[in-house]
């Protein structure tokens, strides 16, 4: 085959190649914004803040590497915060955790394979019952895990808020009494000025995730770690003659959480494959 004939079955199989990933591209599902406002300005700000909070795919660092089975167990809420608990369960946690061990290439037996033993295998982990463990160990898909892994969150609390605002009506009545009431301008400028609202406030978080390694066999720990994350909720509001412009957003703890997990599968993908 010659060097030219060669160049240009390449070039050919590329092209073919390009055409099919923009086919698959083009495949993809593409979903509308039926919102009123949507491509406004006050939805262009909303969308902006709400891409921060997207979910991000992390790139484990050792992800082309296959790693030992693990089974993920609802870990503990040791949190007394009333909005986490009515937002959260550990079984939310443990769905996350299943979802990132299976990027980070771990095989990943799902607990609905378990059925009724779940409780009683669960129960089993966190008395560190070796005996009563082996007995599930003996059955089924059970027999191939290595290690048993759980997410337990140890802190949700509020560290810190701040907020700041500006009322320009005592102003606007200073500016009414400088250029006398009975003038058009002291009037104009009371008004104009006594109309200003501006506030703002922001309220930061700290959640605390710890996450735990068991050996599947005897139950005994194989490693822990611990690892935190600030969240931040904020809201800012401005009003002037009437025209009013708000806004607010923040991090939810859904993506906190999630995050948490994925910063504990990093470690965990790293350290112990």
């Amino acid at each position: 085959m010659s060097h030219d004939i060669y160049i240009r079955i390449t070039k050919l199989a590329l092209a073919a190649t390009l055409i099919a990933s923009a086919s698959l591209a083009l495949a993809q599902p593409r979903f509308g914004n039926p919102s009123p406002t949507a491509g406004s300005d006050t939805s262009q700000r909303a969308n902006a803040s709400a891409d921060q909070a997207l979910y991000q795919p992390v790139e484990y660092t050792n992800a082309n590497k296959r790693g030992p089975a693990v089974i993920v167990i609802p870990g503990e809420i040791k949190s007394n915060n009333a909005t986490f608990l009515q937002k959260f369960t550990a079984n939310n946690i443990a769905d996350f955790g299943e979802v990132e061990l299976s990027s980070a290439n771990f095989p990943v037996l799902e607990r609905s394979n378990l059925g009724p033993l779940l409780k009683e295998f669960e129960l089993a982990y966190n008395l560190g019952d070796p005996d009563q463990a082996r007995k599930f160990l003996r059955m089924g898909k059970l027999k191939t895990t290595k290690y048993v892994v759980k997410f337990d969150i140890l802190k949700t609390e509020q560290v810190a808020a701040a907020q700041q605002g500006f009322d320009g009506r005592a102003i606007g009545n200073i500016a009414g009494l400088l250029g006398g009431y009975g003038s058009r301008g002291g009037a104009v400028a009371s008004a104009g000025v006594g109309s200003v609202q501006t506030s703002e406030s922001s309220g930061v978080w700290i959640i605390g995730m710890r996450y735990k390694i068991v050996n599947a066999e005897t139950t005994e720990q194989v490693a822990t770690g611990y690892t935190e994350e600030k969240m931040e909720v904020g809201a800012k509001s401005t009003s002037v003659l009437g025209v009013s412009n708000s806004q607010q957003g923040g991090v939810s703890l859904d993506t906190m959480v999630q995050r948490l997990v994925q910063k504990s599968v990093w470690e965990i993908d790293s350290k112990y494959k």
